[in-house]
């Protein structure tokens, strides 16, 4: 069982792998959206430049499926950034992971990592330092907390009365279900992400120990694994834009 590199700032844990791994996803996610805005060409685009073009339609059609794309338009560059984060981060862990073996208590900026604290002579513990940060269930959560509270502020500001309103319908008896409903949304895109990616690592994992028999199944699970990194990616970005949808967008207007 291997142990994340957790160390407390002020009495907060902080995963140094989940930090890490997210400023490397944000970096490689940047560095290819520079790359294909560099040389921005009409007549002969680049290969990035073309698949750009295609995930940035590709969103749009994701938004026009919950919504008129008219109203959708601000939430292009969301979606966008949703589906490429995710997707990229879905994909880190597949190639290879790192793991650094410890026999004694290990110092990261000052603070000592909490699995090596305790360590006694002859001990040792594994740390995980490389993995893909969606198969953290803090990422998940953070990403559909930012989901949830986007989608309601978004809800209240654009849809006022109405917003409120939707709670008590068709009766206000179903005022607790309809709470109850809108709580579970975030819990589902978390989890929802979270097993699909984690369990994804596990299996290979359980995969690499059967040595050099693994090989032809490692490369089929991890083509396999590629399709899940983008499906969970599309299915996380179209709930998003749904949940916005029946926040902010009137059952009159929708018709």
């Amino acid at each position: 069982m291997h142990e994340m590199p957790k160390i407390f700032v002020g009495g907060i844990p902080i995963d140094i792998s989940a930090v890490l791994m997210l400023l490397i996803s944000c970096t490689v996610v940047f560095v290819l959206v520079m790359l294909s805005v560099r040389k921005l060409s009409v007549e002969n685009p680049s290969k990035l430049q073309n698949f750009m073009e295609w995930v940035v339609e590709f969103v749009e059609g994701v938004i026009s499926s919950a919504m008129d794309l008219k109203k959708g338009k601000p939430y292009i560059s969301l979606g966008l950034t949703l589906i490429l984060f995710i997707f990229v981060s879905n994909l880190l862990g597949l190639p290879f992971s790192v793991v650094t073996e410890a026999h004694g208590p290990v110092t990261v900026f000052g603070h000592v990592i909490e699995a090596t604290r305790n360590l006694a002579h002859g001990d040792h513990v594994e740390i995980l330092w490389y993995k893909s940060p969606t198969a953290d269930i803090n990422i998940t959560a953070g990403l559909a907390i930012i989901v949830f509270i986007l989608m309601n502020f978004l809800g209240i500001k654009l849809n006022g009365k109405h917003y409120f309103k939707h709670y008590i319908e068709p009766f206000p008896i179903f005022l607790p279900l309809n709470i109850i409903e809108n709580l579970a949304k975030p819990v589902a895109l978390a989890i929802r992400l979270f097993a699909n990616i984690f369990a994804g690592e596990v299996l290979i994992t359980v995969i690499l120990k059967l040595g050099i028999l693994s090989i032809p199944f490692l490369a089929v699970w991890q083509g396999f694994s590629i399709f899940v990194g983008a499906l969970q990616a599309f299915i996380f970005t179209i709930l998003t834009m749904v949940y916005i949808a029946q926040m902010t967008i009137h059952e009159e207007e929708a018709h």
